[in-house]
């Protein structure tokens, strides 16, 4: 909600502010022929002109901000914006616009109808991952015959030109490329395959469009390449020597090897389909309920998880700049595409604290110990490190009123 609150100064409460201003400023002003806070004030204003009335101003609007939030109990989710309407030797006039928590008006929220996915493990789903488990553990093998096929690792030397001219950035040595990684731009991997150890090819190509580097982007290249050993993965079978070496605990055998896989397909499917449920209940209750919220609180939802994207960025040495010019796109832009999930995530968090507070859901200081506590023993953590990561035993506290708000949903 947004709320406009005007505000007004005159007459002696002005000229006692500036007053006051006068004193505060004169005190600390160094004007030639006075020591500090004797200068007259007519000889004050003539060195430092305007001075005491945006001083008086700045007092006088913090002042009103603060009674604002106290007497009125008006609690702001955004920094107020603060327009100075008049504001000279005679009077002081001030709008301040705040956006406060949008009412909510729920709708149903209990009996929604939503049906939770029914999982099931196909045998397929099994063979795959176990397919997947044996290339993690396949062993590169030198290929001495043969031609580059889908799947083998091509170590090659390259070099790219436009219009004769080699470009930077487009040249490598030994190279290790493995064939459908997608590792380079459409049209090079397949260009490989088929080539023999020693062979040279060139390979005529063309830049995407959207590529980030402006100079290349859309344009026609040439990239010489030599093949100069090709390696193939040998996928190891299902016998004794792979299950020494895969050391789980209790499988043997492929039967039993099976079943573990199916077990852990299981419980990423049912940890999915809980998830889909949740989601799917709160887009139903929300799309219930009457909730109108301004769109500067979404556009600070989508900076904050736009920050917080950077800051991940980050760790993985990716600075903001680094990654902007790579996606060939600007801060706005993925902002504003972020405005739509960070609409969502509002309608969530209002939707559960008005079933929070309709339902008078509680939850003890025990109750939220306890929830530590048992994080702690699960991730080897102190009790301590663990309240620190959440932000104190009240993150603990709300988050498992969310957790009741939504049992309760379900």
């Amino acid at each position: 909600m947004k709320k406009v609150i005007n505000y007004k100064v005159q007459k002696e409460e002005w000229e006692a502010l500036k007053d006051e201003a006068f004193k505060k400023l004169n005190a600390k002003a160094t004007i030639d022929g006075f020591r500090k806070g004797k200068a007259p004030r007519n000889v004050f204003e003539r060195n430092y002109p305007g001075q005491i009335v945006m001083e008086a101003a700045d007092v006088a609007i913090d002042k009103e901000y603060k009674r604002i939030i106290i007497e009125d109990k008006i609690l702001p989710v955004l920094e107020p914006k603060v327009d100075l309407v008049k504001v000279n030797d005679n009077e002081l006039e001030v709008n301040f616009t705040f956006i406060t928590e949008p009412e909510v008006k729920l709708g149903e929220y209990k009996n929604l109808g939503v049906k939770k996915e029914t999982v099931k493990v196909t045998k397929e789903e099994v063979k795959e991952k176990i397919d997947n488990l044996l290339r993690g553990y396949a062993e590169l093998v030198v290929k001495e015959k043969g031609k580059v096929e889908s799947g083998d690792i091509a170590i090659i030397d390259f070099e790219g030109f436009k219009e004769g001219v080699a470009f930077e950035g487009g040249k490598g040595e030994n190279y290790s490329l493995e064939i459908g990684s997608n590792t380079f731009i459409p049209g090079f991997e397949d260009g490989v395959v088929g080539m023999k150890k020693g062979e040279t090819k060139d390979l005529n190509l063309t830049f995407p469009e959207n590529y980030g580097a402006e100079d290349l982007a859309g344009k026609e290249v040439v990239f010489k390449v030599i093949v100069n050993e090709i390696k193939t993965r040998v996928v190891p079978e299902l016998d004794k020597e792979f299950f020494e070496d895969l050391g789980m605990e209790d499988i043997n055998t492929k039967e039993e090897l099976e079943a573990k896989m199916k077990e852990e397909i299981k419980t990423e499917k049912e940890e999915k389909a809980e998830h889909n449920y949740i989601d799917a209940l709160l887009e139903k209750a929300t799309s219930n309920m009457e909730c109108d919220i301004d769109d500067e609180i979404v556009v600070y939802e989508a900076e904050s998880m736009y920050n917080d994207f950077m800051h991940q960025m980050s760790h993985q040495g990716i600075t903001e700049a680094i990654y902007l010019q790579y996606a060939n796109t600007t801060k706005e832009d993925i902002i504003s595409h972020m405005k739509e999930e960070a609409l969502r995530r509002l309608k969530n968090s209002y939707l559960l604290n008005a079933i929070i507070k309709e339902e008078k859901i509680e939850v003890t200081e025990e109750e939220a110990k306890k929830e530590i506590k048992e994080l702690a023993i699960k991730h080897n953590m102190t009790e301590e490190d663990v309240t620190n990561s959440l932000g104190g035993i009240d993150a603990m506290t709300y988050d498992l009123k969310v957790r009741k708000a939504i049992d309760l949903m379900k």
